[in-house]
């Protein structure tokens, strides 16, 4: 197991220098600013990994590409193929271009909050969700919904810009629970042949916040039960659950973190994780420092080892501290150095427990 940084659309200088200085070795780009109304082409991929490279660091993934890209797609909408072929054609540039992971989700309205001032520790800012102000039609033009297609920005990390006040989108259509998920069936029939072709693991995002429902829009991947689901739906070796331990906190707190370890990891099919928590769960929830919130982060990272997870980590979402950059610097590289520490004092312990074991093997 290892950390990397993350949750930025560009891996700038400044960036590549902060992982380096905080010891880490790889990056991850989320929906990083590639040239492309309708896909990435190859050039431009190996461009960003090659950027990441010089910066002396390994792209570990890209999470998500342009929700532009299959918008059609996931609302089961006409012109959805041919958003397909060209998500195909991005998928087989991705993994032309040296990249072996690309996460996504399945969530057309995507992360949704209803507060983003909320006080953790010290006055820490953090975010919040309460499903009933969430569906209260007095409260829609203060709702917060995270843009996609993210605008531009001179520092190229995901900050407040990328959440905007206002309601939900209107998408032109609602969406029942079967119909998204005949939608995602259709999806992962089309892609997942690609991804295997071009040795791309798939790596789902759960909705967040996991509810039923939300702008008339059913949020499938709500539950361990339904990652179990979606992982037999079309069979393959190319799909695998990008576990954001935030978000399935919010499904039931540690117990359902527990079981999604123990459920994915043994199957191989945890492509990454997100070390983030909660405390609360839905209907209501407030994002929290590591060890306040609903599970022992000591206990989820044993288990990920006990699981055979050997992949990477990362912060995900942080409270905001004082005299903290728009992207979070310092409580990033707080959570950075928790999760260090964490993966350091177990593979101490494993290691310790394996060469007991072989000192009784040879006595």
């Amino acid at each position: 197991m290892r950390v990397v940084l993350g949750q930025f659309h560009e891996p700038t200088e400044e960036l590549l220098l902060f992982a380096r200085q905080l010891g880490l070795s790889g990056v991850q780009v989320n929906t990083p600013w590639l040239p492309g109304e309708r896909r990435w082409e190859l050039r431009e991929l190996i461009a960003l990994r090659r950027q990441v490279e010089r910066g002396g660091l390994t792209l570990e993934a890209i999470e998500n590409i342009p929700q532009s890209f299959y918008q059609r797609a996931m609302l089961g909408l006409p012109g959805r193929d041919e958003e397909l072929e060209n998500v195909r054609r991005t998928i087989s540039n991705v993994g032309r271009a040296g990249i072996g992971i690309l996460g996504y989700h399945f969530c057309p309205l995507g992360v949704v909050r209803t507060g983003m001032d909320g006080r953790g520790r010290g006055g820490a800012e953090v975010t919040s969700f309460d499903l009933g102000t969430a569906v209260d039609p007095a409260f829609a033009g203060r709702l917060l919904v995270a843009r996609r297609n993210a605008p531009r920005s001179e520092a190229g990390r995901l900050g407040k810009d990328d959440f905007a006040a206002g309601g939900y989108p209107d998408l032109g259509v609602e969406v029942s629970e079967e119909q998204m998920w005949d939608n995602y069936r259709y999806f992962l029939e089309a892609v997942l042949p690609a991804a295997e072709e071009a040795g791309v693991r798939l790596a789902i995002h759960p909705d967040d916040p996991p509810v039923p429902t939300l702008g008339g829009i059913a949020r499938i991947i709500r539950s361990v039960d339904a990652l179990a689901r979606a992982a037999e739906l079309v069979p393959s070796r190319a799909w695998a659950v990008e576990l954001c331990l935030g978000t399935v906190s919010e499904m039931g707190g540690e117990s359902a973190v527990l079981e999604a370890i123990q459920r994915f990891g043994p199957r191989d099919q945890i492509a990454y994780v997100h070390l983030r928590d909660v405390r609360g769960t839905v209907p209501t929830f407030e994002e929290s420092f590591l060890g306040e919130g609903n599970y022992d982060p000591l206990r989820v990272i044993r288990a990920l080892r006990e699981s055979g997870f050997d992949g990477f980590i990362l912060d995900d979402h942080t409270p905001r501290l004082v005299g903290d950059s728009e992207w979070g610097h310092r409580g990033r590289a707080h959570a950075v150095g928790y999760i260090q520490a964490l993966i350091h004092a177990t593979e101490a312990a494993t290691q310790a427990s394996t060469e007991a074991d072989a000192g009784l093997a040879t006595a």
